[in-house]
């Protein structure tokens, strides 16, 4: 079976559901493939329960809807996901849901992309032909465990990445270990830990931890003034709320939080009340793992504890280099753009990517609004 379309669109999370969107708007034929079997999979299927947006909701929004006034600064997982259905049933957007693409290449003779996708319910291979392709699977598409760890295969007890975390309740009583020290990390902890799991975190590099208020100040303050001024305050009332971290394992970066963001799209840990826990000893914070010896992580601090389970929140990687041939070097081997924000979005012969700026919801919006103009006017043109 063969479907020809304008514009091909790889993933329907909430960057291929924007740019979809962008283009219905004005009536850019458009086909948006999804291996799952439902939209944004990552919040709906890999978000543990009490996740929240760790930015405020004016730089989370799609283009051409904004957030109710009365919702909440920062949105809740479930909020956020009735958002994304409102949003999808509002402009139109249609995906064919699981459709896994095993290929995608560019015909040099009739100047079009070839993308074969296998139809998961039926078991038959589809072909898809379209004049712009755009990568919406982002640089969440797969979990990323470490593989690094010596011994870590000889781990007697549960290993699971963040994404598969919905919340601590089968972990009480028991010995755990969460390994990343970002947003994620630092809430699942806490969120183990009031489920009444013995709880420590690895807290490998350098992380500002800021609160609510304090990044919402900093917002403010940005509207105002330089960047730098605008961390040298924050990181003041910081240190006046959490006190000196360095006592309890925790090193503050070198470069002021909202430089690191713009410059890196790390953003700051926003404290959920983990730190608390942590000046009152109910969460343990522990440096890199040297090395795991069936139920014994060994650190390299020369500690050695035994644990029930660990949980890796160490993030996710891309996987577009699985299946996207003739790419002209526009991806890198970790299968993100070899361009930087903000030149990254558009490849050639017709390619696209949304939601590889490393710049959240903020930059899949842009990345949205970037690519559908840009087709729009190649479209009008030819």
């Amino acid at each position: 079976m063969e479907r020809e379309t304008t514009v091909l669109i790889v993933g329907a999370g909430p960057a291929g559901l924007a740019t979809s969107a962008c283009l219905n708007l004005k009536n850019i034929p458009n086909i948006v493939l999804e291996r799952e079997d439902c939209c944004a999979s990552l919040w709906k299927k890999r978000a543990y329960d009490r996740l929240k947006l760790h930015l405020a909701k004016q730089f989370c929004e799609l283009p051409n809807m904004p957030f109710p006034s009365n919702a909440p600064t920062y949105i809740p997982r479930k909020d956020f996901i009735r958002y994304l259905d409102d949003y999808v049933s509002y402009f139109n957007v249609s995906p064919f849901y699981e459709r896994t693409v095993e290929s995608a290449s560019f015909d040099h003779t009739r100047r079009n992309w070839v993308v074969m996708a296998k139809n998961e319910v039926l078991d038959t291979m589809e072909k898809y032909v379209a004049k712009f392709l755009v990568v919406a699977t982002g640089e969440n598409s797969e979990g990323y465990i470490p593989q690094n760890i010596p011994g870590l295969d000889s781990f007697n007890g549960e290993v699971m990445h963040s994404s598969k975390y919905e919340n601590g309740k089968k972990f009480e009583k028991k010995k755990v270990l969460v390994v990343g020290s970002g947003n994620s990390g630092m809430e699942i902890a806490f969120d183990l830990s009031n489920w009444g799991a013995r709880t420590s975190v690895v807290v490998r590099s350098p992380v500002h931890i800021l609160s609510e208020e304090l990044v919402k100040l900093g917002m403010v303050l940005l509207k105002h003034l330089n960047v730098d001024l605008v961390d040298k305050i924050v990181l003041l009332l910081s240190k006046l709320k959490f006190g000196n971290l360095s006592q309890y394992g925790i090193q503050t970066p070198n470069k002021g939080p909202f430089y690191l963001k713009r410059a890196t799209g790390r953003s700051p840990v926003i404290d959920v009340g983990t730190i608390a826990k942590i000046r009152a000893r109910e969460i343990d914070v522990l440096p890199s793992i040297k090395n795991v010896h069936g139920d014994n992580i060994s650190f390299t601090n020369g500690e050695t504890e035994s644990y029930d389970a660990i949980v890796f929140a160490t993030g996710y990687k891309s996987t577009v280099g699985k299946w996207l041939k003739d790419d002209g070097g526009f991806f890198g081997e970790n299968g993100m753009p070899k361009k930087r924000n903000p030149n990254h979005w558009k490849g050639e012969n017709g390619l696209y990517c949304a939601g590889f700026a490393r710049a959240g919801l903020f930059g899949i919006s842009n990345d949205a609004k970037a690519i559908s103009q840009d087709i729009i006017a190649r479209f009008k043109s030819s």
